[in-house]
This record gives C-alpha cells, sequence and structure tokens, in this order.
C-alpha cells in the first residue's frame, strides 16, 4: 500500500507579503521591480491614467479614444485625442465598471455606470464630455443587482445592448429613448458582447462560464452556445466578420471562431513556454490596420502575445512585446498599439498608509474617498497608465521578445527541477522522496514583511517602515527565527481578497482582480473571494484540490470557512470544527489552541 504524506494546513486568516528587494526603477537595466519579483521594463512610453483602467475604445472614425477607469479610488472616464497623445477631457464618476461604447456619429458616449444599475449617456461636444443622461435598468445597490459591463451600439444607434455580471443578463435598449425593450436571461455572468459584421447576431462572452453565447437579434434569444475556454473575457470581431477572436483568461488561450458555422477552428496558446499551467490571464485583443496581425494582452505576464493570423486556422507566433503592469486593454491606431496597463508602470511602499497607532481612523478604509489623497492605502496605491507603441518591425520585435523573457522570474526549466541545493529536505523534482510528514502553513494578513519583520537586520528589509516589530509581534519573529524568514517571498496580492486566492492557489483569477476593488471602494459587487462563489475559482483549483487529486490528507484551520462550516465543497469534512474563521475580536492564543487539541485528537 502506497503510504501518503501528512499535509496540514494551518491558516490564522492572515497574509504575509515580503518585499525583500527594493522595489522601482534600476537606472543599470531601466527595468522595474515589482513586489511579485517580476520586471517591467514597457515599450514606447506611457501616459499617466486613473485606477484601474478596465477598457478603452476608439471612436469609429478613431477621432477619440475613451477609457474607464474602474479602481478602489477615483473611478473616472476619460477622453484621449490619439493624434496628440493627450488627455482632452475626464469625468469623475460615482461607479464604473467596463462597458464604453461610441454612438456611430460620435455624438454619444456610453458608459457602464457599474451597481447604480444605469448606463451614463455622455454628449459629445467640442471635443469634451457634456453632462451625463441616465438609462436605468434597475433600483441601485443594494435592492437592485445587475452591473452593466459591455456595451455595443448598432450602427443607426437605434439599439444598445449591455451585458450584466450581477444578474446574468442581455439588455437591449432604446437609447433615445431611454427605455429596455428586452432583458434576456444568460446561463452564467457576462463580461462583453460584440455585434455581427451584419449585425443580425450578438455575441456574447459568458464569463461564468466557458462558452460564446449567440443570440438571434430577430427573435431575441439564444440561439446557440459556443464551446470556449475557461473565463471567457474580450470578444473582437474582424472587418469582414468571418472570424470571431475569444480571449479566455482561465486558459492562457484565444478561441478562433468561425462565425459562418460558429465552430472554433483554432485555439492559441499566449503563454511565455509551453506549459499547462494556468496565470498568463489572457483579456485583450486588437488586430493591426491590415487584420494579418493579432495582439494579445497577457495581464499576469505583463506583456502582448503577437500572432500572424493571415492565415485562419494556421496562427504562428511572432514573439512578445513588454508593457507595463497588468495591461487589461489593447487597441490599434494607425501604426500605434496602445495599452491600458491596470496597475501602472511600478510599485511602492506606503509608509503613508493607514497607522494603527493613529488616534483617529482616518484612512477611508473601503470607502473609496479621495478626501485624504495623500494618504497611501494599497487598494488605489497604483494608478494605471496608457502605453503608445510604434506597431515594431520583425527586428524590433525580436528585441522585445527577448526583453519579455528578462523580465520574467518564471521558466519552464522549474517545471521540471526547482531552485534550491542538494539535501535539502524540500524536493526539488515531483516524485523525490522527502523526510517531510506534516506542512504547517501560517497565514498573517495585511502587512508586509517590512512592516512586521522589517527590524530583523539579517533579513532583506527596510526598518523605516517597520510598525510592529518585535516587541509587538514577538510570536511571529520567534517564528521567522526559529524556521524561516522569508524575506525573499514574493507575492502579487495588494488585499486579503486576491491575498486569499494567491496564498491558497498561486494565483488570482481576473474575475477576483477586477471585482474586489469595487467592494472595496464602497461602490457595492458580490464579494466572498474565499471559496463562496465557484466564478472565483481559478482553473486548477486550490492547495487543498490539488492535495486531494494527490490522495494527501489536509485539514483548514479557519481558512475558506469557520469552525466546522466550508465555503467550499473540497473542504467539506476537512475543517476543524474548534476553530474560528476569520474574527478580529479573538487573539491568536484562541487559534493555536484549537490546533494544538485538534492534533493530538484528530491526527
Amino acid at each position: 500500500m502506497k503510504k501518503s504524506y501528512l499535509f496540514i494546513l494551518f491558516c490564522f486568516l492572515f497574509i504575509q507579503k515580503g518585499f525583500a528587494q527594493w522595489p522601482g526603477k534600476n537606472e543599470s537595466t531601466q527595468q522595474i521591480l515589482l513586489p511579485n519579483g517580476w520586471k517591467l521594463s514597457p515599450a514606447g512610453y506611457s501616459l499617466q491614467l486613473g485606477d484601474l483602467p478596465l477598457n478603452m475604445q476608439l471612436s469609429p472614425s478613431g477621432k477619440y479614444l475613451a477609457i474607464t477607469n474602474n479602481g478602489q479610488s477615483t473611478q473616472s472616464l476619460q477622453l484621449v485625442d490619439p493624434k496628440t497623445e493627450i488627455i482632452i477631457d475626464e469625468k469623475v464618476l460615482s461607479k464604473s465598471w467596463y462597458g464604453i461604447a461610441f454612438s456611430k456619429d460620435e455624438k454619444h458616449l456610453y458608459a457602464s455606470g457599474g451597481n447604480d444599475n444605469w448606463i451614463l449617456d455622455f454628449n459629445i461636444v467640442n471635443n469634451k464630455l457634456g453632462k451625463s443622461d441616465t438609462i436605468t435598468l434597475g433600483p441601485v445597490w443594494p435592492k437592485g443587482k445587475i452591473c452593466p459591463a459591455g456595451i455595443v451600439v448598432n450602427k443607426s444607434n437605434s439599439k444598445l445592448f449591455t451585458v450584466t455580471k450581477e444578474d446574468s443578463a442581455l439588455y437591449i435598449i432604446d437609447p433615445a429613448a431611454k427605455k429596455i425593450l428586452k432583458r434576456v436571461q444568460l446561463p452564467a455572468i457576462a463580461y462583453s458582447c460584440a455585434l455581427g459584421a451584419d449585425e443580425r447576431k450578438l455575441y456574447i462572452s459568458i464569463w461564468g462560464g466557458k462558452a460564446v453565447a449567440v443570440v438571434d437579434l430577430q427573435s431575441e434569444s439564444i440561439v446557440q452556445q459556443i464551446p470556449v475556454g475557461d473565463h471567457p473575457n474580450e470578444l473582437l470581431i474582424n472587418k469582414k466578420g468571418n472570424m470571431l477572436y475569444v480571449a479566455n483568461a482561465n486558459d492562457n488561450t484565444v478561441s478562433v471562431v468561425n462565425t459562418l458555422n460558429n465552430k472554433v477552428i483554432e485555439t492559441i496558446s499566449t503563454t511565455l513556454y509551453a506549459t499547462q499551467l494556468t496565470g498568463s490571464t489572457t483579456n485583450g485583443l486588437a488586430l493591426s490596420s491590415n487584420e494579418k496581425t493579432l495582439y494579445i494582452a497577457n495581464a499576469d505576464n505583463n506583456c502582448l502575445a503577437v500572432f500572424d493570423v493571415s492565415q485562419p486556422g494556421l496562427s504562428q507566433s511572432q514573439g512578445f512585446i513588454p508593457v507595463g503592469w497588468y495591461p487589461t486593454s489593447v487597441k490599434v491606431s494607425g501604426n500605434k498599439i496602445l495599452v491600458t496597463n491596470g496597475k501602472g508602470n511600478t510599485s511602492m511602499a506606503n509608509p503613508k498608509g493607514p497607522q494603527p497607532i493613529s488616534k483617529v481612523d482616518n484612512s477611508d478604509y473601503h470607502m473609496g474617498s479621495t478626501a485624504n489623497s495623500r494618504l497611501q492605502y494599497i487598494a488605489g496605491l497604483f494608478k494605471g497608465t496608457l502605453s503608445l507603441i510604434d506597431a515594431p518591425n520583425p527586428e524590433q520585435l525580436k528585441v522585445y521578445t527577448k526583453q519579455v523573457y528578462i523580465n520574467t522570474p518564471f521558466t519552464d526549466k522549474r517545471t521540471v527541477i526547482a531552485d534550491g541545493e542538494a539535501g535539502n529536505p524540500i524536493p526539488r523534482k515531483q516524485g523525490e522522496k522527502s523526510p517531510i510528514k506534516h506542512v504547517f502553513y501560517i497565514i498573517k494578513e495585511n502587512r508586509t514583511y517590512d512592516q512586521v519583520l522589517g527590524d530583523i537586520k539579517k533579513g532583506n528589509g527596510d526598518s523605516t517602515l517597520t510598525l510592529f516589530g518585535r516587541k509587538v509581534t514577538p510570536n511571529q519573529h520567534a517564528l521567522a527565527g526559529d524556521f524561516v524568514l522569508l524575506d525573499n517571498f514574493y507575492v502579487d496580492a495588494e488585499v486579503s481578497a486576491d491575498g486569499h486566492n494567491w496564498s491558497m492557489a498561486a494565483y488570482a483569477t481576473d474575475v477576483v482582480e477586477k471585482t474586489w476593488p469595487t467592494s472595496y471602494g464602497a461602490r457595492g459587487g458580490s464579494t466572498n473571494f474565499e471559496g463562496g462563489r465557484p466564478v472565483t475559482y481559478p482553473k486548477g483549483g486550490f492547495i487543498w484540490d490539488y492535495c486531494q487529486r494527490a490522495g494527501i490528507s489536509y485539514r483548514s484551520y479557519g481558512e475558506f470557512g469557520s469552525y466546522a462550516k466550508a465555503n467550499i465543497k473540497s473542504l467539506q469534512g476537512h475543517m476543524c470544527p474548534a476553530s474560528p474563521g476569520f474574527d478580529m475580536d479573538i487573539k491568536d492564543q484562541v487559534r493555536v489552541d484549537a490546533w494544538q487539541h485538534d492534533l493530538i485528537h484528530y491526527w
């Protein structure tokens, strides 16, 4: 009988972040170090945008570029002149999320009002955004749970189509009368929509599934669902209307659909290496002016993948282009490639962040306020950018491709053998023997390495940022001294919502990354990022799913559940019944006592 190792998942519902190296720009290499170990060297030049730009759209003639910023702090709509490459107008919005579309005559710009559950209709006069009107879909959150996402308008401006991410529906609207003509229920939450060239069909990406829904606009009903990859988001139809490109975030792929028969003729892999690992987060698409080249935004690889698509079904990889941090959208204007980078071009420490020793809480925590703009709250700290890149020739693309690989800490060799030294008890290869029988995974949340352990002299940290030193956190310092310091441990998360996913799955899906800022800004929306919503799950599941598949025992002490109640199916029967979940009113000792009792009597 094969003996399986015992794996104990021991969680305090805290996430420890290690900012072990100095973030910022290295003048000798011109690279920008991120807190996750990746580096940036964006091609072209950049224009400063707002907080988390999720989407941009060019007007039909290319005269305007609209950008919607949907982060935790100030949300806004920006109007850019692509020729002069300057922001010509900006409107602060109370709520917004992803959707924007121009009317054919370029006199109107429609934008999602997020959980206010309306479409904002801006008149464009003298290159400025006028006062907005609203097209109401229902009562505002929390009474109404709708949230319009992708928007598209037909050529005659007689119908506006929007899909939603809260009530999973398509709304067909008369924009002039501001009237809902029909609501069509969808199988799961949706992201974007695209009209066929003849405007007889509407294609909808089912973000919460693995399909593109096809709506016949004569009957106004779903007539087909095209199977594609996991978490389809951005859609792109070529000028002829015979090819539909679908970005699949959880699969690192793009599905190419022949719209004449609605069949997938090709699946393009966008990864840097030939690996089945998730994590590139494909989420933006654009065709070159001659439609022979496809540009694909890989959010978590901080790059564009470039493919020759001149022969449908026989696409060829051409290389990669380095861009900013978490690219969310890509467009082409003439010979320029435009990219919105959701988190901008740099990371930074936040010494002026929320201070626990302050007598007054001025953090505006979860409020999305701009009143204390000097306060460096992590959720709204990083501002997006717009990369403007000249379309590269083959030689320049080779240079760009090389730079993308230089910026990337991951290599395909690490899937075969991990870094480390001989004799280390942690196996470097899959299947190697190890004397380790139990693994205790202790997580501490919401503070960086420097803020807690920066005072440890042997560590690679910054003591000037330390808030909770040895006198305040003797237990954490004892663990670091007795076991491992982890001063060079890098993570991608900013807050609890994405942090628990990174800690439990080494990945946070695009659903998590693009929706937590809304709730953290007190703008409504479904939350529960700890197992309560299957749409947020990564493709391979969480660490306990891997244990389950490998036949390794596991147990949770408050992570993704509380006491005996699990938030996720794979943890049912694997929760310590005496261990509480998230609770700021109890001491760590309560958790330790529950674990010690469980260790003696359960194992």
